[in-house]
């Protein structure tokens, strides 16, 4: 999150120069998908901070201000009031209701079934909370074995912190991810995060996470989250008993140790081309309810008002892979999705006084899909040569030549700076494209490097129909090469 960059904003909102109702213009959406908005309730601040769908359908929202809302045949009931700003929230499979709420991971439950909740039950709380702004509690997802995880922001101006960049850290975990196990333990999962907005989990069971750019980040990005790892800023490390303050003092400059250290983003996530401040991953198990792209990764972001798609791919027993731009022009900014059973996708979206280029502060929205097939990238894999690209439909053989592909590449620096300009960049030559039997797939023949962000872009394409997609700029992050 920008906080610096909230101040601005608010300041030409002020003075006039910032049109606010004109701010969402929709310049990209796929054939088949339109947005549709839903009336939250009536002189409610509706930031919406956390979602979830019950196996019902019915939607639950959290909102910064403390309360839980629940909307069920197109109505509103308040389930639950007084939180401290949640960040976060789940239906979990008894029925009940689990918030991260700033000083606590809690579990709502409505004894007396008359849809509000009666109890309040405390569930973690085993980091420290100073009262700062920014300490949010990203959380809850839960894994096949039962246990809850989540994350903790750094803070910023947290008195007597570390700080060796923008962010701080008073103690006490924060810039760490958490782990509460099936007896109610809190325990320490992995630290360096920074502002780690989003935490989903996968089908197969992994848990990602998405960090926003600033001291330490180059750019946005997406992890594979895993126990005792390190990714990227320092200053959580002095609540690692193999560091300490004096280590972390005395290496503050260090970049290259802490470079070793570090574990490498799935993806990076181009700065305002794609994300400012991603939320959470949420994976596409619609079974084709909402178009073609099973299996894939949709997040939102709060800055850019807009949606956009991870690729992954497997490669040495490694995630990398390819993030592209799907839909924008939301009311909002967009912090967290969710597929509901009917395969629409639930946005809930905030402002929270950071800039949102869709100029309201508050919203919900849903993103539907009605059965025609767009003409979009679908896929996007590491070959022994190059990158094989599919598309979700045949492709006009006329328009699949070498020149048509304009490909560069480019690398992030790492320091504690506020992020990181591209550097190195390097225009690449396709020498051979391969266009598949189906026609769907192009294969695209080039020298790469391993360690840089691939950018291809493809306005020339088109199908059969002389169609082109909404979308024609692909970004793949080459941890490794095949």
């Amino acid at each position: 999150m920008k906080f610096k960059q909230s101040i601005i904003t608010y300041s030409l909102i002020v003075a006039g120069l910032f049109n606010v109702a004109d701010a969402a213009q929709t310049k990209y959406i796929p054939k088949g998908y339109e947005i549709k908005t839903i009336t939250t309730p009536v002189d409610v601040r509706f930031h919406a901070t956390g979602l979830d769908v019950n196996k019902q359908g019915h939607v639950y929202v959290a909102t910064r201000f403390g309360d839980v809302w629940k909307y069920q045949n197109d109505s509103w009931t308040k389930f639950a009031d007084g939180l401290h700003e949640p960040t976060g929230l789940m239906c979990d499979g008894d029925g009940s209701i689990v918030v991260a709420q700033k000083p606590e991971l809690t579990r709502l439950v409505d004894l007396d079934k008359d849809g509000i909740a009666d109890d309040y039950i405390r569930l973690a709380d085993g980091w420290e909370f100073h009262d700062n702004y920014h300490e949010f509690n990203f959380a809850p997802v839960k894994d096949q074995a039962g246990n809850y995880y989540g994350t903790l922001n750094l803070g910023h101006g947290v008195p007597d912190a570390l700080a060796i960049g923008a962010m701080d850290s008073g103690g006490g975990y924060r810039g760490w991810a958490y782990k509460v196990s099936t007896d109610g333990e809190f325990i320490p999962f992995a630290n360096g995060l920074r502002s780690p907005a989003g935490i989903g989990i996968s089908p197969e069971n992994e848990i990602f996470y998405t960090d926003n750019q600033g001291d330490w980040v180059e750019t946005s990005k997406l992890h594979l989250l895993e126990q005792g790892k390190f990714y990227g800023h320092p200053v959580s490390l002095r609540d690692d008993p193999a560091f300490g303050l004096d280590k972390i003092r005395d290496n503050k400059y260090n970049f290259k140790m802490f470079d070793d250290m570090r574990e490498k983003p799935v993806v990076w996530i181009p700065h305002q081309e794609v994300a400012n401040s991603p939320g959470n991953p949420e994976w596409d198990v619609t079974e084709g309810k909402f178009g073609p792209f099973a299996g894939q990764i949709f997040i939102g972001d709060q800055t850019q008002s807009n949606l956009f798609r991870v690729i992954l791919d497997k490669v040495n027993g490694q995630y990398q892979g390819a993030v592209i731009n799907f839909i924008d022009g939301f009311q909002s900014g967009n912090i967290r999705v969710k597929f509901d059973p009917q395969g629409q996708l639930w946005v809930g979206q905030t402002a929270r006084g950071w800039y949102s280029k869709g100029g309201k502060p508050f919203g919900l929205q849903k993103v539907v899909w009605n059965g025609e097939m767009p003409f979009e990238l679908l896929d996007m894999k590491l070959t022994k040569g190059g990158f094989k690209l599919t598309f979700t439909e045949p492709l006009n053989d006329e328009t699949v030549i070498a020149e048509h592909f304009k490909v560069h590449e480019y690398n992030y620096l790492y320091t504690n700076k506020y992020g990181s300009d591209k550097h190195n960049l390097k225009d690449l030559t396709v020498s051979k494209v391969t266009l598949s039997k189906d026609k769907k797939s192009a294969e695209i023949s080039l020298d790469l490097t391993a360690g840089k962000v691939v950018v291809i872009n493809f306005p020339e394409l088109r199908n059969a129909k002389t169609d082109k997609p909404s979308v024609t700029t692909v970004y793949y992050t080459l941890n490794q090469l095949l």
